[in-house]
Parts: structure tokens; C-alpha cells; sequence
């Protein structure tokens, strides 16, 4: 398997497929980067030369155009501390856990806010004594 940008990127898929495993690069910049790299975005990416696929790697790592991985993931965290920090409502159900973008949260937002947990008293005395 190829590296490019320290990921390991799938040997059989086509390169306009395989880059999109590097975080940041989505289909639009994988195509963009194998247009600016003369290469074939159908290649399949075992047939790809050593050479190839350093110009690549070279392009993605060097070029301010792109900011992808390490340096991507950490701006995020950034701009989230940020938020934080400034003690914005955004910052606040960042911290809480909560979606961010509006969305409602009396049901759905399981994926967010995690499983379900039961609220409330115990009706039947078995039951009660079991939950002990």
C-alpha cells in the first residue's frame, strides 16, 4: 500500500477514490489534486510508480492550498477550544456533548448524546429490588 501523508491509502481502488482516505481530501480534491498532478484519477492505484506517488505526497504536503490530517485535525480542535473558551452557545454544547447545529434533541441525537437511559421511579416492588 502507498503512503501519502503518512496514511496508507487502498491498492485497488481507483486514485480518485483511494486519496478521499487521507482526512481533509474529499471526491472535488482528489480529483483537483490528480489534475494538478497529470495523473489519471481512473489509474487504479497499484499501478501507480514510486515517482507518481511521491509527486503526489509531495503536492499534498508542500502546497498551502491544502490542509489535510494532523494540521486540519488539530485547527478543528482549535477552533472548538475556542469556542469553548469564549463561553459561546456553541462552545457550551460542544462541552455538553449536545448537536451543535440546531437540531432538536427531545428525540433523536442518539449518535450525540450516547444510549438511552431510563428516568424515573420504579413502579413494581420486584422490579425495585431487582435494580438494587
Amino acid at each position: 500500500m502507498p503512503r501519502i501523508v503518512g496514511v496508507d491509502i487502498p491498492e485497488r481502488k481507483k486514485l480518485k477514490i483511494a486519496l478521499t482516505y487521507i482526512y481533509g481530501v474529499g471526491p472535488h480534491l482528489a480529483l483537483s489534486i490528480c489534475q494538478r498532478c497529470n495523473l489519471d484519477p481512473e489509474t487504479r492505484v497499484y499501478d501507480l510508480t514510486d515517482a507518481q506517488a511521491g509527486v503526489i505526497n509531495a503536492l499534498v504536503q508542500n502546497d498551502d492550498d491544502f490542509m489535510v490530517e494532523g494540521d486540519l485535525r488539530r485547527k478543528v480542535q482549535q477552533d472548538i477550544r475556542r469556542l469553548q473558551h469564549i463561553k459561546s452557545y456553541r462552545g457550551f454544547r460542544h462541552r455538553a456533548k449536545l448537536p451543535v447545529r440546531g437540531q432538536r434533541t427531545k428525540t433523536n441525537a442518539r449518535t450525540r448524546k450516547g444510549g438511552k437511559r431510563t428516568v424515573g421511579a420504579i413502579r413494581d416492588k420486584a422490579e425495585r429490588k431487582a435494580a438494587r
